[in-house]
């Protein structure tokens, strides 16, 4: 790799930062750029009877460019600040001309970029007014006229795709923020969701276990204490990411988040709650996107919360079948069926559906296939999932 001092590509987003965070020096470039252009007409060499190249109208052309350092700030008023300079220019000197009317070419792309529709419509009355003046007191050809409205017409049309162009990135932030707080609305409702449910069970069970079998009291305490562990450790994670700027948690490890690697745990977690887990897979098992193996974990994770909480069913299967590059996930139980599916408040089969929906998949829920119990059938095409995912 080559030296990021002397890549230009490098330099150029250097820039970018440093603009963006500071306008005013990208305003003050903008200015000194203007400057060096007005210049040339007094530095190159002038052909014989041509007007002189004084350092008084040196001087007048530089304040003619200096109020666009506050461009931004006050453009409609930088605007008759130039055109005040320039017409005094013309009026009272007959220095060098210049081939564009650069510094009005600045303004009205700023006006047109950045004002309210009001600021645009008093610039578009000012200029109608004005180039025609401006074309009068130089030259009085229709040649220059029409070339005058065509570049000023340009600028302003420059100025108004510069205006689309950062609305349409503005909605677009908002909608990428709006879908990334949905996804972490998602990942905190699956894990809390899941663990709180386990916990009471646990507690609930506790006391009774405590007469009865002292051993399995033990075991429940050590489950809930493993389960409230695993919650906070994921919390930890989420939380890290989201802060992941601060000088607090830049350091802080990054652990992955969990997969298909992590499912024997947390069916060994479910067990611990009194219900039996039957885990089969069936397929060739290639590899898959970190991506999907989220998926299938909190997809497998929110349908036993929902078997816990509402199935009061004694056994639950989860089968992961790997099929013509396509990952199915079908999570059953022998519970009650749909009577077990909470009918309002309930944001667990959604999430399922959505998190599907997000790999090109698809997400079905509903009795079983013997009309027993509840399952939910997830399927993920593996190839569109690496898309997505890219």
């Amino acid at each position: 790799m080559g030296d990021s001092r002397r890549d230009p590509r490098a330099w150029w987003e250097r820039g970018r930062a440093l603009t963006a965070a500071k306008p005013l020096f990208l305003d003050v470039g903008i200015a000194l750029l203007v400057q060096g252009a007005v210049t040339m007409p007094f530095v190159v060499p002038r052909a014989a009877g041509a007007p002189p190249a004084t350092w008084g109208a040196y001087g007048l052309t530089t304040l003619t460019v200096l109020p666009l350092v506050w461009r931004r700030r006050a453009p409609v008023a930088v605007l008759f600040a130039v055109l005040a300079t320039t017409g005094l220019y013309g009026l009272a000197l007959d220095g060098p001309g210049q081939p564009l009317p650069y510094t009005g070419l600045v303004v009205v792309y700023t006006v047109a970029a950045l004002s309210p529709a009001r600021k645009r419509a008093v610039t578009g009355l000012v200029l109608l007014a004005a180039v025609p003046v401006g074309v009068w007191l130089n030259t009085r050809s229709a040649r220059e006229l029409t070339f005058s409205v065509f570049v000023f017409a340009a600028a302003y049309v420059f100025g108004r795709l510069t205006d689309a162009r950062q609305r349409a990135n503005r909605v677009e932030a908002e909608r990428a923020a709006a879908r990334e707080r949905a996804r972490i609305a998602r990942e905190m409702h699956d894990i809390l969701s899941h663990a709180v449910s386990l916990m009471i069970v646990q507690a609930e069970a506790g006391p009774v276990a405590v007469r009865a079998a002292p051993e399995r009291a033990e075991a429940a305490f050590d489950a809930i204490s493993a389960t409230g562990r695993d919650a906070m450790a994921q919390l930890r994670h989420m939380l890290g990411v989201l802060r992941d700027g601060d000088d607090d948690t830049a350091g802080a490890p990054r652990e992955p988040q969990p997969g298909l690697a992590a499912l024997p745990g947390l069916l060994d977690r479910v067990r611990g709650s009194g219900l039996a887990v039957v885990y089969r897979t069936t397929g060739d098992a290639g590899p898959v996107a970190d991506e999907v193996g989220v998926t299938v974990f909190r997809v497998v994770q929110e349908a036993l919360t929902n078997v816990v909480k509402h199935a009061d069913a004694r056994t639950a299967t989860v089968r992961l079948r790997h099929e013509n590059d396509q990952l199915e996930v079908l999570v059953s139980d022998d519970g009650r069926g749909a009577h077990a599916v909470p009918r309002r408040g309930g944001h667990g089969l959604v999430g399922i559906r959505e998190r599907a929906a997000a790999h090109g998949g698809s997400a079905a829920a509903g009795p079983g296939a013997d009309g027993r119990g509840f399952e939910v059938r997830v399927r993920i095409p593996l190839s569109a999932a690496a898309e997505v995912g890219a």
